[in-house]
């Protein structure tokens, strides 16, 4: 691998588990049970390679249209995670952060992750971004409702800000834009997915299922993006 040429902030759609566990003839819990292995997984490997922000597409707005059984049964896989892994996360100096509407989520689950979050806070590692009852529409929505607000609030008018004064409104702004979107199962679409930071992200497809995504095909994933030139709109020219 290139390592001067490692993505800032990979962003990965973790996609396939209910498939991975009917290949098998397993119920889909089983699924997410293994999907839960490889966030651990790829976490650690991330933080291996340098990589400074790694957002997870974890459970989308949509998820919660699901059956209730199994809304319920995630919920209780998302506490054994942080039950099991936030010693960890404190000890690799991992920043966890969760993007989405984090108010839905059930209220002894919302707690544990507001304590990670808190507890975390002073690490400067890696950034562990869960994007949890996250939807990329909802997200630009709130953020255009809160940006008016601002500018009325302020009198301010709103042609005398700039696209960078609204990306302030976004959840956690601070959080720079995708560099590699990667999406497993074999789908070739964004699922209404970080729509403001994925802009000028490169794109990576593959058929793995995510339970069975493990380091080796993350690093060809990183190799991949290595391999590419950005440029934003230039020339080839003029990013040489």
């Amino acid at each position: 691998m290139i390592e001067t040429l490692i993505p800032k902030h990979v962003a990965i759609i973790m996609d396939g588990n209910g498939r991975w566990a009917k290949r098998r003839n397993l119920p889909r819990i089983f699924g997410h049970k293994e999907g839960v292995r490889a966030v651990k997984r790829i976490t650690e490997h991330a933080v291996k390679r340098n990589i400074r922000y790694l957002t997870l597409y974890a459970f989308s707005t949509e998820n919660w249209l699901r059956p209730k059984e199994e809304v319920s049964a995630l919920m209780g896989l998302l506490d054994e995670y942080i039950d099991s892994e936030l010693k960890t996360i404190i000890e690799r100096n991992i920043i966890f952060k969760v993007s989405g509407q984090i108010e839905r989520i059930p209220e002894n689950t919302r707690k544990k992750l507001i304590n990670a979050i808190e507890n975390s806070a002073g690490n400067s590692g890696l950034t562990l971004n869960l994007a949890l009852s996250y939807g990329g529409q909802i997200e630009l929505y709130e953020a255009a409702v809160k940006f008016t607000k601002y500018c009325i609030e302020n009198k301010i008018n709103p042609e005398d800000l700039s696209k960078n004064d609204f990306r302030n409104f976004l959840y956690h702004p601070e959080i720079p834009d995708i560099d590699l979107l990667i999406r497993t199962s074999g789908e070739k679409r964004i699922s209404n997915f970080m729509l403001w930071r994925i802009s000028y992200s490169e794109l990576y497809f593959t058929d793995t299922l995510w339970p069975g995504f493990f380091e080796d095909e993350f690093d060809l994933a990183l190799d991949d993006y290595a391999t590419r030139q950005r440029r934003f709109g230039k020339t080839d020219e003029q990013v040489k």
